[in-house]
């Protein structure tokens, strides 16, 4: 794969000589491109060769050169359980979701239930503005066949691959579960608001709980699910109404700890990145960016776009999601 900043002419130009192109950028430079074998989906935000920057005037282009084929769709929100239909046998999918829709909703919390979703690799993310338009303009995401953007729903990119080609999709978390049982939570429901939660066998008022013991809601939330650690992002505590948003859901009955404090988040990523990261497709979390401070700071060698949310088959926060195609394997 390769990954690279383009003009909306040399993008245009790769898409009319069949490119098969993941594709991120501003509204106004995707709505330009010509229909094929591409989704794109809006966001401002990256992470480049010599580090984190904010981006108007180019796209972000990851082109799968091992693709043998690729279709590109549309689904609504009712479609959305229907994701694997369109997977090709050996292949890989990527999917892109507009922050803040019904879709990105649903998926995140309905996701993990969708017939064969874990079928073939499917990666992408959620899609966004920058943070100084929120309200003002909304997320979006482009479906190649038609060129034509949408603010609800989902695009995927169904790509054929080689029978040879091995596909490895991978998360990077830097964080990892605090050993606090004051700091671990359960929840009676799943979603993305809480009101109450069980804090060490006692059920606790979540909000005011977080308040009153200065919780630093810049770390997230981590559970192991079947071995991985995933990572619930605290968007918002109001003692006042009770309530505690989150990113992405957190799933009843399961136990959450907060995640250990870092002593240098920019420095914990370049370790955990190391020299990795050349030639693959990566998204990267807005709160890694603005919460290490990213911009002008590189992250090994991965490059992408900084998103709303990560998808390595389920939603994710505060993580990368690397994903590698070997056109060398046996």
């Amino acid at each position: 794969m390769k990954n690279e900043m383009l003009t909306v002419s040399e993008v245009s130009s790769r898409i009319e000589a069949g490119d098969v192109m993941v594709i991120a950028g501003d509204e106004a430079l995707l709505a330009q491109l010509p229909k094929g074998a591409w989704i794109g989906g809006t966001t401002v935000y990256f992470v480049t060769e010599t580090g984190g920057a904010v981006v108007r005037d180019r796209l972000f282009c990851t082109t799968i050169s091992a693709a043998t084929g690729a279709t590109p769709r549309h689904l609504d929100v009712a479609g959305l359980p229907g994701i694997s239909a369109g997977y090709k046998p050996g292949g890989v999918t990527m999917i892109m979701i507009p922050a803040f829709s019904v879709a990105h909703s649903q998926f995140a919390v309905d996701g993990q239930s969708y017939p064969g979703l874990f079928d073939q690799p499917l990666a992408g993310w959620i899609t966004g503005v920058h943070l100084d338009e929120i309200g003002k303009r909304a997320p979006k995401v482009f479906d190649g066949t038609t060129g034509i953007g949408h603010d609800e729903g989902a695009v995927l990119l169904h790509v054929a691959l080689p029978e040879s080609v091995s596909i490895d999709l991978d998360i990077l978390n830097i964080f990892a579960r605090g050993d606090d049982a004051k700091l671990s939570f359960v929840f009676d429901e799943s979603g993305f608001v809480a009101k109450t939660a069980m804090v060490n066998g006692e059920r606790v008022n979540l909000a005011a709980y977080i308040t009153e013991n200065k919780i630093d809601t810049r770390l997230p939330l981590v559970a192991n699910y079947a071995g991985a650690l995933v990572n619930v992002s605290i968007q918002s505590a109001d003692p006042e109404t009770g309530e505690v948003k989150f990113y992405a859901p957190v799933v009843a009955g399961v136990e959450y700890r907060l995640a250990n404090a870092l002593g240098s988040y920019a420095q914990a990523f370049a370790q955990g990145a190391g020299d990795a990261g050349a030639g693959q497709y990566s998204c990267n979390c807005i709160l890694n960016y603005l919460y290490g401070e990213l911009e002008g700071q590189r992250t090994g060698g991965f490059t992408g776009p900084v998103t709303f949310g990560e998808i390595a088959y389920i939603l994710l926060n505060q993580t990368l999601v690397r994903m590698d195609i070997n056109e060398n394997a046996a």
